[in-house]
């Protein structure tokens, strides 16, 4: 049979006068088997028109001039485009012999099943403002749970992450930013080619611009634009309608796509993103055990070894007990960010920790009032137990001039503004002020703070036990950049919740204060506390590979029916991905390539299925671990220089100085990359710790390769060893960066970099 001859049509045909300009575009994505696109330049509405013909089930082919920067570094960077693949051409010769051979009309495949529990999927954006905390409190306070795509976690987007999440939507919300707001290019990259997969899938969206933003043309009929942060109040109560009425259809049967590969899910390597799932496959681990027991009141690990998720787990396992109360609290940095820039610059040391422990302990109480009065709001009226100390204790919380409306970073955020007011009213802003405890307390409390304790003891007899929970309150500092107020607001939280705890346990009530908190800010905590090594903490390190397995198999046998919970590891990977790489066991190199961490495991895995699932595979292939290993390699590299940049400002795109280097380097070499990247010889010794901390460099020894988890996650154990070597010190890259970096060992074996993205 012939085949028939492609006829390529250029957008510009359309007969645009005297009809919407974005109708007759979409029109010709419907009819067109497929579309090409050239995203050598980032056009937003091409973004968009790239996410529609996803959406629509249609295939999307990209390709992009190998000659042209273009938007390449904006692409990488929001990570879209390598992860859906692409096509490099040099000429117009080389484009049109390639578009006048076969293309693959199969689009990427996802199904359309919803998810009910948390059916809203957010966009947030790099740089956290009043908006963005008001759009997720919004959807909180409206009784929808949601998922999001946060960049704080996430360095890039997957095209098959972005899919499987919108399609799984009843509501899709994003927030557009200003060209002058950093990170703002990439992140409305991001937002367009999720409205154009919205919209392709016909998902109810509500796409918010601050007014006066030069919004792209094709979603700008449907923008809402806002002026003020309380106008996105109006907004979501206005979409909410339309996120029920999408969840009252009837989810549309099973679509075969090929096999269990297809139709997995094991969910989100973002541990908010799987609240209603985690406890499916949660590997409950010894320190799990100990948090839920009570032994522990600080929780520590890097970021992506689980502390989020096994924050949920323990919340979620002691608030199946009816009689416990569980205050879950979770106070960004930026949320502090007007009290510190307010009021702590000004103030002596001592008047700084003297109003922030206050400031927290405040708070805590505030919290576990308001806890209490939320879980009793419906029943207190038929238990003659608690009605009156209901009624005495609802009298006590609601004052003039406290606002106790909307969830708590709203809350978190008009307590900090106001402080922050009154300060500035009665104080001004001189330098080294130093505060009396009268004057605390007369700027922070609009309660009368004892009788309000007392309230909430007398309320607690009533009660099993309380647990305050606080996490993501070091989220977005600089790694081990932390400065003193940031340090002095995390201690004085500690201290604060140490505090209340003894009192409410004096009283006779069972209390618990826990704070999650990356390991690093707190080594940075006990390098500047003599005491706070005598803290009871739990410490998330991942040691031993094969308990990384069991946390992936747990997840693989979820997706199975129950009898299948007990299959081993070595009998269900090898019917979903090839059991060797390079001559290497798949799972072994997945893992060695994970700096041990699950999240990165999960990326991993998930980038190489996406590959797999593109090309309607039964098992992910040799050629799709390598594809998946290249877009994890970007999201590595990109993740660690922000953190370099953070703790060393001049040290910016330090990590890009090692592309093309051997795997192996000596001191002279390693202090040559560094020289050359504009680093002063007197931080050497803090970047070369600083890539030894986070597993990007490891030490070869004549017994074995050691990096940073091999040695219990010791700084010093390594540092003693290139010490004792000096010169002869031998350094080694972490093979996760090889792809990324196009290290030779990698340019020679496993990674040719200079290959298109995908072998269209």
């Amino acid at each position: 049979m012939t085949a028939q001859p492609v006829r390529y049509e250029p957008w510009v045909f359309n007969d645009i006068p005297g009809n919407p300009l974005i109708s007759p575009i979409l029109a010709k994505i419907d009819e067109s088997p497929f579309v090409v696109a050239d995203i050598t330049y980032l056009n937003q509405n091409v973004i968009y028109e790239v996410g529609f013909t996803v959406g629509r089930g249609k295939r999307a082919f990209l390709i992009r001039h190998s000659g042209t920067a273009g938007d390449k570094a904006v692409a990488k960077e929001a990570g879209i485009f390598d992860t859906l693949g692409y096509h490099e051409y040099a000429t117009f010769e080389d484009l049109r012999n390639r578009l006048t051979s076969h293309v693959d009309e199969a689009p990427l495949p996802f199904g359309l099943t919803l998810d009910r529990k948390a059916p809203v999927y957010i966009v947030e954006p790099p740089t956290r403002t009043a908006a963005a905390t008001m759009v997720t409190s919004r959807v909180k306070k409206a009784g929808y749970r949601y998922r999001s795509f946060m960049p704080t976690e996430d360095t890039r987007l997957a095209a098959s992450d972005a899919v499987r999440q919108v399609a799984a939507s009843s509501g899709v919300v994003l927030l557009l930013q200003q060209s002058d707001v950093g990170g703002a290019d990439v992140h409305n990259v991001r937002a367009m080619f999720v409205v154009g997969l919205a919209h392709g899938m016909g998902k109810p969206t509500l796409i918010l611009s601050p007014a006066g933003h030069d919004a792209p043309l094709d979603v700008r009929d449907a923008i809402k634009t806002y002026r003020f942060p309380d106008d996105i109040k109006d907004r979501v109560a206005d979409f909410c309608p339309a996120i029920n009425d999408h969840l009252q259809q009837a989810d549309p049967p099973p679509i075969e796509t090929g096999g269990l590969l297809q139709n997995m899910s094991i969910g989100d390597p973002t541990a908010e993103n799987e609240m209603t799932t985690l406890s499916q496959y949660f590997l409950r681990t010894e320190q799990y055990n100990r948090a839920v027991r009570g032994d522990v009141n600080l929780v520590v690990g890097r970021k992506g070894s689980g502390k989020t998720a096994l924050f949920i787990q323990v919340r979620d396992k002691i608030r199946a007990d009816k009689r416990n109360i569980v205050v879950d609290l979770k106070p960004e940095g930026y949320q502090l960010l007007k009290l510190k820039d307010d009021i702590l610059s000004y103030l002596t040391e001592g008047a700084r920790q003297h109003l922030i422990t206050a400031f927290w302990e405040y708070l805590i109480l505030l919290e576990v009032t308001y806890k209490l009065l939320e879980k009793d709001r419906n029943t207190y009226k038929f238990n003659h137990e608690i009605s009156e100390l209901y009624l005495e204790l609802d009298a006590t919380y609601r004052v003039d001039s406290f606002s106790a409306e909307g969830d708590f970073s709203e809350r978190l955020l008009t307590l900090s503004q106001r402080i922050s007011e009154q300060y500035a009213e009665r104080y001004g802003r001189e330098d080294g002020r130093k505060l009396t405890s009268q004057q605390v307390t007369e700027l922070l409390y609009t309660h009368d703070l004892r009788k309000l304790r007392d309230r909430v003891s007398r309320y607690l007899e009533k009660k099993e036990s309380v647990w305050v929970l606080f996490d993501n309150l070091d989220k977005g500092w600089s790694t081990q950049g932390v400065d003193v107020i940031d340090a002095i607001a995390l201690r004085c939280l500690i201290d604060a919740g140490r505090k209340v705890e003894r009192e409410m346990q004096r009283a006779g009530h069972r209390f618990r204060c826990v704070v999650f908190v990356r390991n690093d800010v707190y080594e940075h905590l006990m390098a500047n506390s003599a005491d706070y090594g005598k803290e009871m903490r739990a410490t998330l390190d991942w040691t031993d590979p094969d308990l990384l397995r069991e946390m992936l198999r747990l997840r693989l046998v979820s997706c199975l029916d129950g009898k299948a919970a007990k299959v081993s590891f070595e009998q269900i990977w090898p019917t979903i991905c090839t059991s060797h790489f390079r001559g290497e066991e798949s799972s072994a190199f997945i893992v060695d390539r994970s700096l041990m961490r699950p999240r990165n495991v999960l990326k991993i895995f998930n980038h190489a299925r996406g590959f797999a699932s593109n090309f309607n595979r039964a098992r992910i292939s040799e050629d799709d671990i390598e594809k998946g290993m290249r877009a994890y390699s970007q999201d590595l590299l990109i993740e660690l220089d922000r953190e370099l940049s953070d703790v060393l400002p001049e040290a910016k795109d330090l990590l890009y100085h090692f592309i093309d280097a051997p795997s192996m380097l000596d001191v002279s070499a390693l202090q040559t990359i560094i020289e050359e990247a504009g680093i002063d010889a007197s931080e050497a010794e803090s970047v070369i710790d600083f890539l030894l901390y986070y597993g990007v460099l490891g030490i070869r020894t004549s017994e074995s390769d050691l990096f940073i988890f091999n040695v219990a996650y010791d700084l010093k154990a390594l540092k003693v060893r290139a010490k004792r070597a000096g010169t002869s010190t031998r350094y080694l890259i972490n093979p996760a960066f090889g792809p990324a970096l196009g290290l030779k060992e990698f340019k020679d074996g496993i990674v040719d970099l200079d290959e298109p993205v995908l072998p269209f």
